[in-house]
C-alpha cells in the first residue's frame, strides 16, 4: 500500500478523514483523490458507481441532511474543491452505539483531506464561504424513490453550526424531524 493516503477514523464508525499526501514541484501538484485499494477498510469492495458536482454560492447556506435507504444506501466521499464547508455526517444507523450522533469537518480547498460518510449516515454541510464546490463521489447511484432526509436544524441532532443559517432549500426546510416517526436506517 502507498502512502498517499491516511485514514483518521472518527468516534461514528465508517466515518473517516482522508488525508492525501500532495506531490509539489515547480510544476504544481498532484494528489490522489481516490483508491480502492487504500480506501478498502472504510468502503470494503464496494466501487465507485456515480460522481457529482455541488456549487453553492453564498456563506451560510445549508444544504442537506440528506441519504438513501435500503437497497441504495451509499457510501460518499466529499472533497471541496473551492473555498469551505463544514461537512456533517449522522449516524441514521438502527442499532448503532453512536446512533444520532454527527460528526462535523471543515474542508477547504487545498487542504488535501475527505469526508469518508458511510452507508446509513445522513450528509450535509454549510458553506463557510461563498461559492463553495464540493465533489461526490457515491458508490450507489442517485434513486429519487429511495432518498430521505432530516432537518438540518432537528434539536434531537442539535448540530452545532458554525455560522448563522443564511439559506435552505424548500425541500430541505420540509424534511421530518426524527421525533415524527422517523425509521432508523438498516445498517
Amino acid at each position: 500500500m502507498s502512502d498517499m493516503i491516511k485514514l483518521h477514523l472518527t468516534p461514528i464508525a465508517g466515518v473517516a478523514v482522508c488525508n492525501r499526501r500532495a506531490i509539489t514541484d515547480l510544476r504544481g501538484v498532484f494528489e490522489r483523490l481516490y483508491c480502492g485499494s487504500e480506501l478498502e477498510a472504510v468502503l470494503g469492495d464496494r466501487r465507485l458507481a456515480q460522481i457529482n458536482l455541488s456549487t453553492t454560492l453564498r456563506r451560510g447556506t445549508i444544504r442537506g441532511l440528506h441519504f438513501q435507504r435500503s437497497p441504495h444506501t451509499e457510501d460518499k466521499v466529499v472533497t471541496c474543491l473551492s473555498g469551505a464547508v463544514f461537512d456533517v455526517a449522522v449516524d441514521l444507523r438502527e442499532g448503532s452505539p453512536t446512533y444520532l450522533q454527527w460528526h462535523g469537518q471543515v474542508l477547504e480547498e487545498g487542504d488535501h483531506q475527505s469526508l469518508i460518510i458511510p452507508r446509513g449516515c445522513a450528509h450535509g454541510y454549510q458553506a463557510l464561504r461563498d461559492r463553495c464546490q464540493l465533489l461526490y463521489l457515491h458508490t450507489s447511484a442517485f434513486a429519487p424513490e429511495f432518498e430521505g432526509g432530516l432537518d438540518a436544524l432537528d434539536p434531537a441532532i442539535s448540530i452545532a453550526w458554525p455560522l448563522d443559517i443564511d439559506e435552505r432549500s424548500e425541500r430541505d426546510r420540509s424534511h421530518p424531524l426524527i421525533t415524527t416517526g422517523f425509521k432508523a436506517l438498516e445498517p
